[in-house]
C-alpha cells in the first residue's frame, strides 16, 4: 500500500489486515495515521513529496533536462530535444513527469512550450538541484548537452515569465 492509497488505508482502518491480532491492528492504524499526517501536514508545506522528487531524479533523461534548466533558466521543448539529441515525444514525456512531480513549471507561447524549474520548490530541493548541476557541469553527457545547446541555430525567443 502506498502512502496515498486512501481507499486501502480506509479498509485497513475499518477491517484490519486479515489474520492478525488486535495489537497488530492497532499498529496498522497507527501507521496509517502517521502516514496521513506526514503526507498532508508536513510535506504539504514543502509543495513536493521527497519520494517523488528523488524518483524524478532517478532517470538520466530527466537529470539532463533538470541540469540544463538549472543552468539556463528557461528552455523550450525544441531546445531540450536538440541539446539531448532525443526525440520530441521522449523529451515531452519526461518533462510531463517532472511537471507532475512538481519539479518544473511550463508556459505556452504560441507554438512553443517553455519549461523552467518550479519557483515554488522548497529550499532543500533547490539546493539539491543546484549542487547537482554544479557537480556534473564538466562531466559527460551534461557538458555535451550544454555545448550542443550553445550551437543550436535559430533558438526561439524566450520572454520573461509574467
Amino acid at each position: 500500500m502506498s502512502a496515498l492509497d486512501l481507499p486501502a488505508a480506509s479498509a485497513l482502518w475499518t477491517e484490519g489486515p486479515t489474520g492478525v491480532d488486535a495489537s497488530q491492528r492497532i499498529g496498522s492504524r497507527l501507521y496509517i495515521c502517521l502516514t496521513i499526517y506526514i503526507k498532508y501536514h508536513i510535506f504539504k508545506n514543502m509543495n513536493i513529496d521527497p519520494e517523488a522528487f528523488f524518483r524524478a531524479l532517478a532517470d538520466a533523461t530527466r537529470q539532463r533536462c533538470l541540469v540544463l534548466l538549472q543552468q539556463e533558466g528557461e528552455l523550450c521543448v525544441c531546445e531540450l530535444t536538440h541539446a539531448l539529441d532525443a526525440a520530441q515525444p521522449k523529451i515531452s514525456r519526461h518533462l510531463a513527469h517532472l511537471r507532475e512531480a512538481g519539479l518544473v513549471s511550463d508556459r505556452r507561447d504560441g507554438l512553443w512550450i517553455h519549461y523552467r524549474l518550479n519557483p515554488a520548490l522548497p529550499e532543500w530541493a533547490q539546493t539539491v538541484l543546484r549542487a547537482t548541476a554544479e557537480g556534473v557541469a564538466g562531466r559527460k553527457p551534461f557538458a555535451s548537452d550544454k555545448a550542443a545547446l550553445a550551437r543550436m541555430p535559430d533558438r526561439p525567443f524566450s520572454r520573461d515569465w509574467a
